[in-house]
């Protein structure tokens, strides 16, 4: 009768406690966050914004009437082709893990995820947001960055050349950048700071924007008739879209809805407008009037610069980083550019490249660790970071250089890079796309 009991006594107290010895398991497994997963869903919505139609607009507004179609048409078919890219290969090559620990791993993450195969729409991954969704946001970054390019040979390129050389880039250009900075690579192991692509994104394509420009060759009548935007309002247009859609990549990049993503929504509005306002003052005092396209060109000079900045400057930290990227982006297109006569068509080097440097350099000496947690810049006493920020930057450039004028050579040789001189003065919407934007 007493072993009876002694029974009696465990068993019910192995069947009280068995809704603790479940909770506790059911804690330690992820659980979907659904506030963060709503606001992702957001900010990938707005990044896409960003390229059609912002960078569409704001490209398209800048250019000659008889080529708006074919700057617009290249945005519009990266958005489709890269996303292609992205999910069948560019994901996996910069977050796989199958070749980590392993020399291959330094150049590419893996292939265990080639076409998402082996990620179910439960699995998470930071945030506790599902991992397919963070695989889309990722992918309107590698879909907007080689489109940036488009602003440097504008007006002059063949429409076959400049597919297969951006599929190219994608591949062995942003796809390497992005594993080593984002997806474990040796830049992020050396610490280096780039919260939303100042290193992936926009140095890279700044520099590799420069490369081609020069390699290309000027366009016809450059430096010696006048190449003005047709559509003016269309840049301002092209602004407003891409300067909201820059609060889902900047304030998005945390994957959490939460006071880091705050904070970065506020430090990309107030260098853009630090950068906007002093651009336009710059141009008011030595060009005696402020012109609508050099305050959006001034905004954004600010939105390019804080984005390696968001997830780490406080304020301060982007009152000056906007302050200071309008000085250099505008002595950088105002005086650096007529200097060397290089045909940078609407800035793309001057404005990304620039503009990124800068950024990514600043983040060095502003990171604070009121917003970081850890690491915080020269400003509060850590030279450290600024030395990190300068060398794998100016790596980025080098392999950007590099890595650009071997594609263009290799796509020249096969299908060509420039336009005759024909389609060149007739127009690129007629005779690459037999189409006119306007016919009245």
């Amino acid at each position: 009768m007493k072993s009876f009991f002694k029974f009696s006594g465990l068993t019910l107290f192995l069947l009280a406690a068995y809704p603790f010895a479940t909770m506790a398991q059911t804690t330690d497994a992820p659980v979907l966050d659904s506030g963060n997963t709503a606001w992702i869903l957001a900010a990938t919505m707005l990044v896409m914004l960003m390229t059609i139609p912002g960078l569409a607009f704001f490209y398209g507004g800048m250019v000659r009437r008889k080529n708006v179609l074919s700057v617009m048409m290249q945005c519009v078919v990266l958005t489709a082709v890269i996303t292609i890219e992205w999910i069948v290969y560019g994901y996996t090559a910069v977050f796989g893990t199958s070749f980590e620990g392993t020399w291959i791993g330094e150049i590419v993450g893996g292939m265990d995820k080639f076409f998402l195969w082996g990620i179910p729409k439960e699995q998470l991954t930071a945030g506790n947001i599902p991992e397919v969704l963070f695989a889309l946001f990722q992918c309107k970054f590698a879909v907007i960055t080689p489109a940036l390019i488009v602003g440097a040979f504008a007006e002059r390129m063949k429409f076959s050349g400049f597919l297969l050389f951006s599929v190219l880039w994608s591949i062995f250009v942003y796809n390497p950048m992005a594993h080593w900075v984002w997806g474990g690579g040796w830049m992020m192991r050396m610490g280096a700071l780039d919260f939303a692509g100042g290193t992936v994104v926009h140095i890279n394509a700044g520099v590799s924007a420069l490369v081609i420009a020069i390699m290309l060759g000027r366009r016809k009548g450059y430096g010696t008739s006048s190449i003005l935007p047709h559509n003016v309002p269309f840049v301002v247009l092209g602004t407003a879209l891409l300067w909201l859609g820059w609060f889902g990549f900047n304030a998005g990049s945390g994957l959490a809805a939460d006071g880091l993503a705050a904070n970065a929504f506020l430090v990309t509005h107030l260098a853009t407008s630090v950068a906007a306002t002093t651009w336009m003052v710059l141009e008011w005092v030595i060009n005696k009037k402020p012109t609508v396209i050099g305050i959006c060109t001034g905004a954004v000079a600010g939105l390019v610069a804080i984005t390696p900045a968001a997830g780490s400057s406080d304020a301060l930290g982007a009152l000056f980083i906007g302050l200071l990227s309008a000085i250099v982006c505008f002595t950088s297109v105002a005086f650096i550019k007529p200097k060397f006569g290089y045909d940078d068509s609407l800035d793309a080097f001057g404005v990304h490249g620039v503009g990124g440097f800068v950024g990514a350099i600043l983040t060095g000496v502003f990171a604070s660790k009121l917003i970081t947690g850890e690491a915080q810049g020269a400003l509060y006493g850590d030279w450290h970071q600024l030395g990190v920020q300068v060398v794998v930057n100016l790596a980025a450039v080098v392999f950007s250089a590099v890595m650009t004028f071997i594609l263009f050579k290799i796509v020249d040789k096969t299908v060509g890079m420039r336009v005759t001189a024909r389609v060149e003065e007739e127009g690129l919407d007629v005779y690459e796309h037999g189409e006119s934007a306007y016919n009245a």
